[in-house]
């Protein structure tokens, strides 16, 4: 009789733990699966899980595809913030072999389990006893992950553990599937709607483009008018017309040059937006590019906004730079954001320089790489805003920011194969660094 209590009790438990984790995956769905609201109602699966199954601890592991790597994407125990996005090989540990195998398991006692890895114990000084494992499944039962109990408090896991945590696996497995195919329509939309609107930016842009073409035209008719009429002229008069005419000269093929590579630039834009929003990585169109030109032309397009704001814009560029292989349009891309976004966050008074360099030692294979930094002496990145920085949960810190640029930043960088990370310090300033494989023209 006692033994038909417990079970009634311990299905109880279950029971409710479904209903709740159904519930909040439910209220979820019906607002719209967001992936902050998706990671928040997987954190709270997790922790009701391991009340019911009375677990010390426990991690939601997500699969890597591209690196074959299982992530401890969601953790929940007093090592949570030195696991949290650690990754292990795929097939490696307890976790690796129920997601290769598909199988749930029980390990009764991980000292004499050969399969555990004990590494992660070392590193974070928990002590791990016993745990069970379960797969965690697409809707089409495609292996996605895995997730682990750690520590009965009271004893060892058994099959009602297992079940409960299976049972768990499906409905996550559910909501993960349901986020993705909202995300998918979500993107397929606003896709959509960028296409339109680069076609109404392109033929917006038309006409400008035509009236500078046609300003430059008549500027260059009206010089050498004014030229042929120097001689009928006195010297007194020229000198008056040349002083008044100087500033308009300086400025005019300047203005004319600005309005046409803006004008491609911006619908580079839209492109790299679009591929940002869609989270796709375009190949590069490597060609010899003069870097030092392709950071000139940016501080040129941002110098009045730099100069609204009180910033002065500097370019410091190694001697003798070499031409290198680059896509210069989303180089160009990736260096405007980086200024572009430096200019607002620095104080009037203050400046954003942009480093260019060659190193001869690096951490690429053929030991060279080419350097780029953008500094400022602004107000710094908070820290949980930097950790995010170049991830798909990048956020602004400016009102109506949307982060989009860091990605944009991200897919330039990885399309060539380099890495990319920022050093901050508040009311110090920031940097960002960028490495990439150097490719001699």
């Amino acid at each position: 009789m006692d033994e038909l209590a417990r079970q009634l009790e311990e299905r109880n438990r279950q029971l409710n733990a479904v209903f709740r984790i159904t519930s909040a995956l439910y209220s979820g769905a019906k607002e719209g699966m967001t992936a902050v609201r998706l990671d928040k109602l997987l954190r709270e699966c997790l922790q009701i899980t391991l009340d019911v199954v009375n677990a010390d601890a426990g991690t939601l592991y997500l699969h890597n595809p591209e690196r074959n790597t299982l992530v401890f994407r969601y953790v929940v125990g007093e090592k949570a913030d030195e696991l949290t996005g650690i990754e292990i090989p795929a097939d490696k540990g307890i976790a690796g072999e129920v997601f290769q195998t598909g199988q749930p398991k029980i390990t009764e006692d991980v000292a004499v389990e050969a399969q555990h890895l004990r590494d992660v114990d070392r590193k974070t000084g928990y002590q791990t006893r016993n745990m069970v494992t379960v797969p965690l499944r697409d809707i089409e039962g495609k292996p996605i992950g895995v997730i682990q109990a750690l520590n009965k408090r009271d004893g060892d896991f058994d099959e009602f553990d297992m079940e409960t945590l299976s049972i768990v696996a499906t409905l996550v497995g559910t909501a993960i599937e349901t986020a993705r195919i909202q995300e998918e329509r979500r993107l397929a939309i606003i896709a959509r709607l960028l296409g339109n609107i680069s076609h109404d930016i392109k033929n917006m842009l038309t006409p400008i483009l035509t009236t500078a073409q046609t300003l430059a035209l008549i500027y260059q008719n009206c010089k050498a008018e004014l030229q042929r009429l120097r001689a009928q002229v006195s010297e007194e008069a020229l000198e008056q017309m040349d002083r008044a005419l100087r500033e308009f000269d300086a400025f005019f093929l300047e203005a004319i040059q600005m309005i046409e590579e803006g004008s491609t630039q911006i619908q580079e834009r839209v492109r790299e937006i679009s591929d940002a929003v869609k989270g796709v990585i375009t190949e590069p169109r490597f060609e010899p590019t003069d870097v030092r030109d392709v950071a000139t032309k940016v501080l040129r397009a941002l110098k009045p906004v730099a100069q609204r704001q009180g910033v002065e814009l500097k370019l410091e560029v190694q001697d003798e730079l070499p031409l290198v292989l680059l896509d210069p349009k989303r180089i160009y891309n990736a260096l405007y954001n980086l200024v572009n976004n430096a200019i607002p966050e620095t104080p009037p008074g203050g400046s954003v320089t942009v480093r260019i360099y060659v190193c001869p030692k690096g951490e690429f294979p053929d030991g060279n790489y080419l350097g780029i930094e953008v500094a400022d002496t602004g107000r710094g990145i908070p820290e949980e805003v930097r950790q995010l920085l170049f991830t798909d949960k990048a956020i602004s810190t400016k009102p109506g920011g949307t982060g989009l640029g860091t990605r944009i930043v991200k897919n330039v960088v990885d399309a060539h194969g380099g890495k990319i990370w920022v050093e901050s310090e508040l009311g110090k300033g920031s940097t960002f660094f960028i490495r990439l494989p150097l490719r001699l023209a």
